[in-house]
């Protein structure tokens, strides 16, 4: 889809055009998903935040002001659902599994991949999320700060950290 395209499509989604927000949908699914279970680690509690972002984003469409906007505001009601769903693991009541990266890594994965996997399963749940919108979706350090309301300098900071934490883990 081109520029134009998705703006047009994004006017008629915030118009309440349902196939429009269909096609705006598919277009960064896989990116709410890889985003949510690298940041989370379970494919459920993933599916779930990206389900119920798709649900809110799909709800207040109506609120988006500009058309450029709409990947950073959906990605900002995601980053809401991984933050409340974190929030839910640091209880006493929560029981978090194993990661499941096995279920999510292509038939081509390498043991280098599982290893990344495994080092991500050991940085912290800000540190997750900062890396997957960056390296994972290409969020900018200022894009990600507007989207999980970080200064962009502690963003950046926080970001080259954690690349060199993963270089550690990962023996590089």
């Amino acid at each position: 889809m081109d520029r134009e395209e998705f703006r047009k499509d994004v006017k008629l989604a915030v118009s309440g055009d349902k196939q429009a927000f269909s096609r705006l949908y598919a277009l960064v699914y896989e990116e709410l998903y890889r985003t949510a279970f690298y940041s989370l680690r379970n494919e459920h509690d993933a599916a779930d935040a990206v389900s119920d972002t798709v649900l809110d984003a799909y709800n207040s469409i109506g609120k988006l002001r500009s058309e450029e906007a709409f990947r950073s505001w959906i990605f900002k009601i995601l980053s809401a659902k991984i933050k409340r769903k974190q929030a839910e693991y640091a209880s006493p009541a929560s029981d978090i599994d194993a990661p499941e990266y096995e279920n999510v890594l292509s038939d081509n994965f390498s043991f280098e991949s599982l290893e990344l996997a495994e080092a991500m399963y050991r940085i912290d749940d800000d540190e997750r999320l900062i890396l997957s919108l960056s390296v994972l979706s290409g969020y900018t350090g200022d894009e990600i700060a507007k989207i999980i309301g970080m200064k962009a300098s502690s963003v950046r900071s926080k970001l080259m950290r954690t690349k060199e934490k993963l270089k550690k883990l990962i023996g590089g």
